[in-house]
């Protein structure tokens, strides 16, 4: 049987693999020469002095946050642990009822508090800076209220997942990482699909882009034609960013029936209509190129890989450290703690991995959103590099991030090298080609 568990392993990273490289289409060697001239430029995106000063003082923090986050979520799950929380944790469920529902709401309720409790501090430094720094003007009852819509979310979603974890867990004690990935899979596809309808609109507003600016509408109508796909404005959505946030955004979100684009408010005001049709196009690449699907699969795909380590390395910890922590089985409601002590570790390790296919898929992003404005701005070019400075300035982006935090930690290619690319790249130029459009 661990022959066969580990053969489907390498099958399903195979499958992740070859989805992911099936998506990829190699650089062109117009691509390929803007890529090494971006390498060498400084000039297009700079920030004026205060700004520079502000934006790398505030690249500190923003560095010293990812940092302290990513050792802080598993250095508090160790400590539950060491201090015997997780297991008193227990205890309270089983001694607040005899059902299993609701022992296992009870847990994750007493568990999620410790945990929100514990990264409160961070929290509060981080929406502080981003006062501080203008990046937001949200209240901090309104802040509040967002965290306590957050952790009523996790409650009942996580309350729902515990319980089913556990009565699998009950029932095939060392397949359990398998059956739970179905699951778990079908969470994650889930989460995508309803978030549109049900979650985001618990924290912002949105109304049909039409009703808001339907010139704005026609003109990416035209973009939308020139991929050649179908977007109707039913789908394209303002959302009232500007409540919370002065920071610019577009974004793509749902698959299926719930697809949609949404364009923040406080782009439209600070941002051109070639530099919105950029960023527009850049989001359109996302669904032409079916990165939405794709992050959806390979996320389901790493999933298996993920829990069955996560097997392993929980009956390790608790044959060596169970008996200290209170926690003698895996079907104990504490040992839920060490199942998250592991899977964070473990993702915290493969973020690198991760961000770096997030970065291709922006680069590819950007590169379609490029072309696709062929024929619409007089200048694709200059739209782009100027959507890439007005977004800088505006969330004081630092033109010279540390190449290590820029691995861990980015999403997405640094800004100056994302502007520095946009203003070399041509693909209509005499004797160059372009990756995704005929000329």
């Amino acid at each position: 049987m661990r022959l066969c568990s580990t053969l489907l392993l390498l099958a399903t990273l195979a499958a992740g693999f070859t989805i992911a490289a099936s998506r990829f289409a190699r650089d062109t060697p117009t691509e390929a020469w803007a890529e090494r001239q971006a390498e060498h430029n400084s000039t297009a995106y700079i920030l004026p002095p205060a700004k520079l000063q502000q934006a790398v003082a505030l690249s500190r923090v923003r560095r010293t946050l990812d940092l302290a986050d990513a050792l802080w979520t598993p250095a508090q799950l160790l400590l539950l642990l060491a201090l015997g929380a997780a297991e008193r944790m227990g205890r309270i469920a089983v001694g607040l009822a005899k059902g299993r529902w609701a022992q296992a709401f009870s847990f994750v309720f007493v568990l999620l508090l410790a945990t929100h409790l514990l990264n409160l501090p961070l929290d509060v430094y981080a929406h502080r800076s981003a006062l501080r720094y203008g990046l937001s003007v949200q209240g901090w009852g309104s802040w509040l209220g967002d965290i306590a819509k957050t952790f009523t979310l996790e409650w009942l979603i996580g309350g729902l997942l515990v319980l089913l974890l556990f009565w699998i867990i009950r029932k095939s004690p060392t397949r359990w990482w398998f059956w739970f990935w179905i699951p778990a899979a079908l969470t994650v596809i889930a989460g995508v699909f309803v978030t549109p309808y049900a979650i985001d609109p618990m924290f912002n507003k949105f109304e049909p882009l039409a009703k808001a600016d339907p010139a704005l509408v026609q003109r990416l109508e035209q973009i939308v034609a020139r991929g050649g796909l179908s977007i109707p404005p039913q789908r394209m959505f303002l959302m009232q960013a500007s409540a919370k946030s002065t920071e610019l955004n577009a974004y793509v979100t749902g698959f299926g029936a719930s697809k949609r684009v949404v364009v923040w408010d406080t782009t439209i005001v600070r941002c051109t209509p070639d530099q919105i049709g950029f960023i527009f196009a850049h989001e359109m690449g996302h669904y032409a190129l079916g990165h939405v699907v794709l992050g959806i699969a390979l996320t389901c795909i790493a999933l298996l890989p993920l829990l069955w380590l996560g097997y392993h390395a929980v009956r390790a910890l608790l044959r060596r450290y169970g008996a200290a922590w209170g926690i003698p089985s895996q079907q104990d409601w504490g040992a839920l703690v060490v199942m998250l002590l592991v899977l964070t570790t473990l993702t915290t390790l493969s973020d690198p991995i991760a961000n770096a296919f997030s970065r291709a898929i922006e680069h590819n992003a950007d590169v379609y959103g490029e072309e696709a404005l062929h024929g619409i701005v007089a200048d694709p070019q200059a739209a782009a590099r100027e959507a890439f400075q007005t977004l800088g300035e505006d969330s004081l982006d630092d033109p010279s991030p540390h190449p290590l935090f820029e691995c861990w930690f980015d999403t997405h290619p640094p800004l100056r090298w994302r502007a520095a690319f946009a203003e070399a790249y041509n693909p209509w130029a005499a004797g160059q080609h372009p990756k995704y459009f005929a000329h």
